[in-house]
């Protein structure tokens, strides 16, 4: 038996880190009898990111997608990234939502839960754990790996003492920025090889150049796993390459017994696939030794790249680097990966937009104030003062967060039904999303996107020219059978979305073409009221106050939800207010949400 065995992830997060996650299960069937002869230990193909861009971007049922996988690959285990009590979600679950669906992942074709959490707070995953070990399935517990003052290899060892005490078969070291050493890795496994006798796998990211070297250095402490990814499909901000590690122990007391050739078909299958999705290429295709410093993980920076596009902020992306390393250690040294590497920069981008914590997030608020856990050290006082006000907490909580949470399956349920699912799957999707899930169940019937379609539809043949409205072009565009609206207008102009139906209050012309001037208050309009902008692009989530009510400076009106987090814009002025667009629609950034006065 080989004494080193490897996980590709190619199906998961290699796309994730490289293209965004926007890889299409029918890209992926292609792959999968090649890549159930090869004897790989487990691919990753599930979990982390991809159930969320299957709903929201390519239209595809994530269940059906594990299904499938699980059919074509009946001798390799699937292994899927659960997030511990935030499953698969930025928030966390009550227990019974945990149960049913690790339950229902694990007969759905789940063969290895690799189970983590961003806080490395061991009471957000032993719920999760026990759940696993119930289905009968291996469970393999994570520590997240991060480089600060308050990480050391003594604290990871006695991480994994507790998580085998747990009932874990297996501990990964997810190291999930690149930012594991050689020689530090090589001390770390020995610590814990001292407090433990059970398999340790070593996942790292190529984003600094010095994964292939960790994981030779792993391998000689003692790791028995190793995670890489098929050549054509790793490096930059993915992994070290399947076929190069296969190589550098071939003929060692290390040699994984994998075949280099089928291997190298298996590469010119996936090298062909990944042209489809240029347009979600990552820039970051090199070495960068930057994230040595910010500690971004790969799979982020490919996200935080488009993220910065939305916001027409690209030129801002060594800014945004340097300031995350400022809100981790704000936030409590927090290791960086999802979904606090999602929050830390998503408030690094709206630091640097508009000055260090001028707006806060929800999701910051509750990281700060201990409703994701338990954190490493004890973050700013005055972030935390800022959070406990903006979100109208009494206190830090100090308990497991999900003790405050009651049970919720029922009434989750009764909800998903509502919104148009039909299976417990279906409920469990929408636990994890309600913003996207029903947009999906609606559409699901028009069946997945093509890959080839996302070349497609940027083609300018793909429009057709309508009346012109405004000063600006109108155009239909149709995606996918669907046809969308937009209009083209004057650089510096602002789009005005229709008002909602009853908003009483026309928008005066002079708000139709004047541009907008930074921040969400965008001044006096022509007609005397006062203007609330958008101050980033994203999606309007809610409106918090009814149409037409009295508001003071201060107030939360709307909610927005802006790189999958939730920002609270305020009145800036007292009156009614007049909503001018919906709640479901999305907003560019300086675009009109509602008029005061």
């Amino acid at each position: 038996m080989a004494k080193i065995k490897l996980n590709d992830l190619v199906l998961r997060d290699a796309h994730q880190s490289l293209i965004a996650t926007r890889m299409t299960t029918a890209d992926m069937v292609g792959a999968l009898e090649m890549l159930d002869n090869i004897g790989y230990w487990s691919l990753e193909a599930w979990g982390g990111a991809t159930f969320d861009s299957c709903i929201r971007f390519l239209n595809e049922d994530p269940w059906e997608r594990l299904r499938t996988l699980k059919k074509g690959l009946p001798k390799t285990p699937i292994m899927m990234l659960l997030r511990g009590q935030n499953l698969l979600g930025y928030r966390h679950y009550a227990d019974d939502i945990v149960d049913k669906f690790v339950e229902k992942a694990a007969e759905n074709g789940v063969g290895v839960f690799r189970i983590f959490d961003a806080c490395n707070d061991p009471r957000n995953l032993k719920r999760a754990a026990d759940a696993a070990k119930k289905t009968g399935k291996h469970v393999q517990m994570a520590i997240s790996y991060a480089t600060t003052p308050y990480h050391t290899k003594e604290i990871y060892a006695e991480l994994a003492q507790k998580y085998a005490e747990f009932g874990a078969d297996s501990i990964c070291v997810k190291d999930m920025s690149g930012l594991l050493k050689p020689y530090e890795a090589y001390d770390l496994i020995k610590a814990m090889k001292a407090k433990t006798s059970i398999p340790i796998d070593i996942h790292t990211h190529a984003t600094t150049g010095l994964s292939v070297a960790t994981l030779v250095k792993s391998a000689e402490a003692g790791a028995e796993m190793l995670d890489t990814s098929i050549s054509s499909m790793s490096m930059g901000t993915s992994h070290s390459p399947t076929e190069t590690i296969v190589e550098a122990f071939k003929g060692t007391e290390y040699d994984t017994g994998l075949d280099t050739k089928s291997l190298l078909k298996i590469a010119a299958y996936f090298r062909e696939v990944r042209k489809k999705y240029a347009k979600f290429e990552s820039s970051f295709l090199g070495a960068d030794t930057r994230i040595l410093v910010s500690q971004v993980p790969g799979g982020m920076l490919s996200n935080l790249e488009s993220q910065l596009k939305e916001q027409g902020a690209q030129d801002k992306i060594d800014d945004v680097l340097k300031e995350i390393a400022v809100v981790q250690k704000d936030c409590g040294y927090i290791p960086l990966v999802t979904p606090t590497s999602q929050i830390v920069g998503t408030q690094a981008v709206l630091n640097v937009l508009f000055g260090r914590y001028a707006k806060i997030t929800t999701e910051t608020a509750d990281l700060v104030t201990g409703r994701y856990g338990a954190l490493a050290a004890a973050p700013n006082p005055d972030l935390v003062k800022k959070a406990l006000e903006q979100n109208k907490y009494d206190a830090v909580l100090t308990t497991r967060p999900a003790d405050s949470i009651p049970n919720e399956f029922e009434k989750i349920e009764a909800e998903a039904k509502a919104a148009g699912a039909n299976s417990i799957e279906d409920t469990l999707t929408y636990a994890m999303f309600p913003k996207v899930a029903p947009n999906f169940f609606k559409n699901r019937a028009a069946g997945p996107i093509s890959s080839s379609e996302f070349a497609a539809a940027a083609k300018p043949a793909d429009s057709k020219p309508t009346a012109k409205e405004s000063g600006a072009s109108a155009y239909v565009v149709n995606v996918n059978g669907a046809d969308y609206h937009v209009q083209v207008r004057p650089e510096g102009t602002i789009a005005i979305a229709p008002a909602v139906t009853g908003a009483s209050a026309a928008i005066p012309a002079a708000a139709q073409t004047a541009p907008a001037s930074p921040g969400v208050n965008a001044g006096n309009t022509a007609g005397g009221g006062t203007m609330i902008n958008a101050p980033v692009a994203g999606t309007l989530l809610k409106q918090v106050v009814a149409e037409g009510a009295s508001v003071v400076s201060g107030d939360t009106i709307i909610i927005i939800e802006s790189m999958k987090m939730e920002l609270e814009i305020k009145a800036t002025a007292a009156g009614k207010v007049h909503f001018i667009v919906a709640a479901g629609q999305a907003v560019q950034a300086q675009q009109p949400l509602a008029q005061i006065g």
